[in-house]
Order: structure tokens, then sequence, then C-alpha cells
């Protein structure tokens, strides 16, 4: 089946030309470039020693205990979303460098916690960031049948109680595309023609790619351990189930609260119709930022807490975010459009969850 989306309004774009105006105004005046800096160089150093370090230990016979086991799993669940919040991400959007080359080669770095460029590349870059909330194009709102994130998708009585149980679902996130979707996705994507836009290589070359990087990422993190450690298979397993998520748990509660909230008006509009708004004015209102002063947090989720930024420009390294969130409120309320911001990470969480509820009973 071809892939036939729907129409962004291209009448009224002021919004958009007067922010991307200013913004740019605001590199050149200060003398600042768009991509990372020695500051992203830092965190891409302490990501991957962070989720590598304790796999070591383990493996140089330096951890022995069930419960120091358990401990590094979750050390290493907390890595690896980082390794995807603050190196893979912006690899991966083209905004980490300025050099191709270096952009591909961390965007990979994906294949190192279970992951596939080429699927997140269609998935997150080309329809969640072009179609942010809109029904049937937007697949982070496409859920299991006993989860509903859209008010557009069909209600089932299960549903009255996914403000309680999607928590626990929600770490199963990375396990998921490790194990079953990045295929079932790559072969989606082939069918929709989707990858021959987002790559020059085959359908086959991906497949191929997934198979023999997922085959050595169990390699490295099952059978290697079962092998020249001390640790049973069940340990070994069970342990790698709870890194990933610990991982799928963190990553889930960070993007989720970003879209997926009673402020977002989404849209189910089909195939070839137009949407309402300007692709910039959709964007706003369909996405929420959190815990604006919270460095630390900011620090860790590559900047994702300043949603509203990164989904008009991910073209833009996220440690610039916090400066040019500024422009975007302002610029934002002088065409009467919302700056979605809850202030802490906890009030995110809260109203993600009423609406959860809400999503569940009507």
């Amino acid at each position: 089946m071809d892939f036939v989306p729907p129409k962004y309004n291209t009448k009224s774009t002021d919004f958009f030309k007067a922010l991307k105006l200013r913004t740019d105004e605001y590199f050149k005046s200060n003398g600042i470039d768009k991509h990372g800096n020695f500051r992203m160089y830092l965190k891409t150093f302490v990501m991957i020693v962070g989720y590598l370090a304790p796999y070591f230990l383990l493996m140089f016979g330096y951890i022995q205990n069930n419960w120091i086991y358990l401990a590094v799993s979750i050390v290493m669940g907390v890595f690896m979303a980082g390794i995807g919040f603050g190196v893979m991400h912006d690899a991966i959007h083209g905004s980490y460098s300025k050099n191709k080359r270096l952009n591909n080669i961390l965007g990979e770095v994906i294949n190192l916690v279970g992951g596939a460029a080429i699927n997140w590349k269609i998935q997150h870059n080309v329809l969640h960031h072009t179609y942010t909330n809109v029904e049937e194009y937007d697949e982070d709102i496409d859920s299991p049948s006993f989860l509903r994130f859209s008010p557009n998708s069909k209600r089932r009585l299960i549903h009255r109680f996914q403000f309680l149980y999607a928590w626990f679902f929600y770490g199963f996130l990375t396990l998921n595309w490790a194990t079953v979707s990045d295929f079932s996705s790559l072969y989606r994507y082939k069918k929709m023609g989707l990858i021959r836009s987002a790559s020059s290589r085959s359908f086959l070359y991906h497949l191929v790619k997934i198979i023999v990087f997922r085959s050595a990422y169990f390699i490295y993190m099952i059978v290697l351990p079962v092998i020249f450690t001390e640790f049973s298979l069940l340990a070994v397993v069970g342990n790698f189930l709870v890194m990933h998520w610990i991982a799928g748990f963190i990553l889930s509660c960070v993007f989720q609260p970003a879209h997926v909230m009673e402020s977002s008006p989404y849209s189910d509009v089909k195939g070839g119709d137009d949407i309402p708004n300007d692709w910039a004015s959709h964007q706003v209102m369909n996405t929420v930022n959190f815990a604006p002063k919270n460095r630390l947090l900011t620090w860790y989720v590559g900047g994702l807490n300043y949603q509203v930024e990164h989904h008009l420009f991910p073209s833009i390294c996220h440690i610039h975010y916090s400066k040019i969130s500024r422009i975007v409120k302002a610029t934002a309320e002088e065409f009467n459009l919302p700056y979605n911001v809850q202030p802490t990470f906890r009030s995110a969480l809260w109203y993600h969850m009423k609406m959860l509820k809400q999503l569940g009973r009507a």
C-alpha cells in the first residue's frame, strides 16, 4: 500500500516564518552554532561509559552477588535510556554535529542497545514529527488494544483502568523493539513505501542489518554472560529484562506526557485531506513542555522536557532549547497560540495519568 498522508494548511505560516527568523537571529548575533559542542561530547562519553562499565564489571568477574547484579542492571537501564535521549536522538535528527558521518555513526549507537536506526528515522523523524497526534499516522499514539492514547481510537471496557496499569506496560517499550516490533515495523514501512524515502538502501539491506546487529546484541547481552560468568541463564535473562523494563519505563515517562495530555486537540483527518492548521501551529498545540527549571532532568533527558522547541526545531541540538524557549514562548503568545508547559516532571506525569483516565471513560 502506498503512503498517502494528510496535508497541512499552507495559507497561514506567518507564525513559523517569524519564529524561524528570530531564532536564526539569536544564533547569528551570539555567534553560536546550532549543533552540539563539547557538552554533547562529554554527555556521550558519560552515557556510553555508564552503560558499558557495569557490563564489563560483570564480565570480568567483579560482580558475583545476585543483588549487586540486579542493581547494576538497573543502572544499565538508566544509562540505556540516557543513550537514547542524549546521544542517538540528536544524531539521527542530524543535530548532534555538522559532520553527517559523525551523526550517522552515533545514530547507529542504537544498535548497541537493541534498536534499529532506520525504524527510528521513519517512526520518529518522519511520522511522529510530521503528523504528531494525527490518528493512523503518528505511531506514538498507535497503541496496542489494551491501551488508548487518542480520543479518535476505539474505546474498550478495559481502558477504564489504563491509568493504573499503563505504567507497568510502559516498561516493555524497548524490549518490544528488540524482539518483535523492529521486524514487523520494517516490513510495514516497506509496504508503505517509506524505506526508500528515508534511506538510499533497500529493504533487504536493512533487514539483514537488523538481523546481524540484533544477533550480536543478544550474544553479548545474554550468551556471553552465561558462558563467562557464574550466573545462571535464568539470572542473566531476568536481569536483562529488568534492564529493558527500566529503560522502557523511563523513555515512556518522558515521551508520553509530551503529547498525550488534555491540552492536545489531536486530529483524525484521512489521507489526502487537509489538517486545519499549519504544521508549526499543529506542533505547538499538540505538545507540552515540563520541568523547564530542572537542570539535572534537562541534562539527562536530552532536553526533551522542551518538547515544543524540539518539535519545531528538530535540527537544532537540544543543548540550545532552554535558551530559544523564550523566543518560542513569546512568539507563540504573539500569534495567540498556546505554549503548554507543566512546571515539574511530577505534574506532567499526574496530568498524563488524568488524560489516560479520561481516555478510558470517554
